[in-house]
């Protein structure tokens, strides 16, 4: 048995919980302090507030004041904030981490820098790293996965990469069952763009779902044509920037392309598309989902930007990402969706 250490109550992170718990590991589930009231409540009724299924018997739930203690002893961290306490866990959590102690983080997400640049998480905490001057096996996890369905126990397949294979072995021993499957890689950079990419393309083709429901109404049937071209699109938009990223195999479009699947049909990004699609302004769309945390908004700015930044440098031309460009004009311009089909065309 494995002690299996969780920092960060949201979904994703909480939904682990359910196969490190099952596969017979002690689990500690600490929340953040954003985390407060979701840890009294799972301590209450020994179920998250947004799950409909009980945590497995035996889950040990910890505030961050108890987060020293909950990390004593672990063969694991699992890192579960979001992509707005990426900062917050490297200056606060990764310092406090003995470096024998493994870290999977779940966060999803890029960063762009002034050369045009799209820089990972764990590339970004690996920096910190070096700064204390610790060797901790940073590690992450990719893929098609939505917390809701990890909790009901539907097949999952999910990616592991890290710098070291004996490493990520031992990590897939902790954490899979027999219905959480887990592929390994040591492509991080490759893994971890691919399955932040898929963000921005998400919203991309839920804006078709909009559109239709503008054109047809909101009770019509589904429309899958605009859908498919655009999903068409995205893959090729992503495959140029998995390139770009100096990206392993083809194997990192597959979780990725995955994962914008999943995306599309059940997350967040699903329904701030839509609304944009039926012509709601994205500061409608904000209003409307008051509350819902929307990272894929980020992403997708912050992507646009390094190909901006990228084409100053002869390095990518915006013309070649038609689609992302477009999502980045609603966003940051505040346009209106007029999704540039012409642009997705091609002559081979």
């Amino acid at each position: 048995m494995a002690v299996v250490t969780i920092i960060g109550a949201g979904m994703m992170g909480s939904a682990l919980a359910f196969p490190a718990r099952e596969n017979g590991n002690e689990v500690r589930l600490v929340g953040t302090h954003l985390d407060r009231e979701i840890i009294e409540t799972s301590i209450r009724t020994g179920r998250h507030p947004k799950f409909n299924k009980d945590f497995p018997e035996g889950v040990k739930y910890y505030q961050i004041e108890d987060v020293k203690t909950a990390i004593d002893g672990s063969d694991m961290i699992i890192g579960g904030v979001s992509s707005f306490g990426v900062d917050w866990f490297r200056d606060v959590i990764l310092p406090i981490i003995p470096e024998t102690i493994p870290v999977l983080t779940v966060t999803k997400g890029l960063m762009d820098t002034e050369d045009g640049k799209l820089q990972t998480y764990p590339d970004l905490w690996q920096a910190k790293l070096d700064e204390l001057g610790l060797k901790t096996s940073l590690n992450a996890v990719g893929g098609p996965c939505t917390s809701y369905e990890l909790v009901a126990h539907d097949q999952t397949e999910v990616a592991f990469c890290g710098k070291d294979m004996s490493v990520l072995r031992k990590l897939r021993d902790i954490m899979a069952t027999d219905y959480y499957h887990i592929s390994l890689s040591t492509d991080v950079v490759g893994i971890e763009s691919a399955v932040a990419l898929k963000n921005g393309y998400a919203l991309g083709i839920a804006l078709t779902i909009g559109l239709n429901q503008k054109a047809f109404g909101l009770d019509s049937e589904l429309h899958f044509n605009s859908q498919a071209a655009v999903f068409g699109q995205s893959v090729k938009e992503m495959s140029r920037l998995l390139d770009y990223q100096g990206a392993g195999t083809l194997d990192n479009l597959a979780v990725g392309a995955g994962d914008l699947y999943v995306t599309v049909y059940g997350g967040r990004t699903r329904l701030v598309g839509i609304l944009l699609g039926r012509g709601m302004t994205i500061d409608e769309a904000k209003a409307e989902l008051n509350g819902v945390t929307l990272e894929s908004l980020v992403v997708a700015v912050r992507v646009a930007r390094a190909i901006k930044k990228a084409s100053s440098y002869g390095k990518l031309d915006p013309k070649d990402f038609p689609l992302l460009m477009h999502v980045d004009e609603i966003l940051t311009d505040k346009k209106a969706v007029n999704i540039p089909w012409e642009a997705f065309t091609f002559e081979a």
